[in-house]
């Protein structure tokens, strides 16, 4: 996985666990919109000194069109927007509650009622997590996580999980969550990954996104052939201070003569859901590195 910023954050040595824990306790006292204003005077300063900015400033310069003035400007709405991210996540954990909007329900409430196994393909738009948080199905969701998240993170996740059924598999270098999302899936499961990042296996689909080549992981896509089950796309965008919408969509059947060009025709049906996306809600797009590359 490359090296990039991301709406999770990692490191077990880092010391961010005391600033977790406060944000959770501003989160409590303060109004949402206070603790945003404040955080706007500090991107400019962030913006500086991100590794990100090159990738976020290219992505909106090359892949959405921009012109340079409004690159540069992007990037800043880009950072505030993975900033208020961030800081909602904490604000669930201490107790705030968001309005979710649902578009394609039915999509993943019909799924949900099929003996067979579901795959949900997240991405790393907008903020797919909180959705886990509030929204609820038939069947129990196994969630892929970062397994190098603060103890705060994880204790957040836990208890707002364990409302709406789901389960979180860590990632783990002895590839043992290989087999509990497998398991999940053969007891008809629902297994939530994200489509956009490769995690510690080297097999990748390349497929056009953007005009170019990019990589995407085989995983997902693989198991999916392999098993002749459904996968869905979701993605969770903010459109306001306390208010996100679900966008939930079913990736048409894998076209192909062998499983091979099955995998890749899956692959090719959720980058262009991606890149529609994409292009509707750019600034909510937190693949901060050269995804091309």
């Amino acid at each position: 996985m490359a090296d990039t910023k991301q709406i999770s954050w990692k490191g077990s040595t880092d010391g961010t666990g005391w600033m977790q824990r406060a944000l959770i306790g501003i989160a409590r006292i303060c109004p949402l919109i206070l603790i945003y204003a404040l955080m706007a005077l500090v991107i400019p300063f962030y913006m500086l000194f991100a590794n990100g900015y090159k990738a976020s400033y290219s992505f909106f310069r090359k892949r959405i069109g921009y012109n340079p003035v409004r690159s540069f400007f992007s990037v800043y709405v880009n950072e505030f927007n993975l900033g208020m991210v961030v800081l909602d996540r904490f604000a669930t954990y201490a107790g705030k509650r968001f309005k979710i909007d649902v578009e394609g329900k039915d999509v993943i409430d019909n799924l949900s009622l099929a003996p067979e196994g579901l795959i949900m393909l997240s991405s790393h738009l907008g903020n797919h997590e909180l959705a886990g948080y509030f929204v609820k199905t038939y069947k129990r969701i196994n969630a892929l996580v970062f397994a190098g998240e603060k103890e705060t993170v994880m204790e957040g996740r836990t208890n707002c999980f364990a409302k709406t059924n789901i389960r979180m598999i860590p990632i783990k270098e002895d590839l043992s969550h290989v087999f509990m999302l497998n398991e999940a899936l053969s007891n008809g499961e629902i297994v939530s990954i994200a489509g956009d990042r490769s995690f510690g296996s080297e097999k990748r689909l390349r497929s056009i996104f953007f005009k170019e080549e990019a990589s995407f992981p085989y995983g997902p896509f693989a198991m999916a052939v392999q098993r002749g089950i459904k996968m869905i796309t979701i993605f969770v965008v903010k459109n306001g201070i306390r208010r996100y919408k679900v966008l939930v969509d079913a990736l048409p059947e894998a076209s192909g003569a062998n499983r091979t060009e099955k995998t890749q025709s899956l692959c090719n049906s959720y980058c262009a859901i991606l890149e529609k996306m994409a292009k509707q809600y750019p600034s909510q797009w937190y693949n901060f590195y050269d995804f091309w590359a």
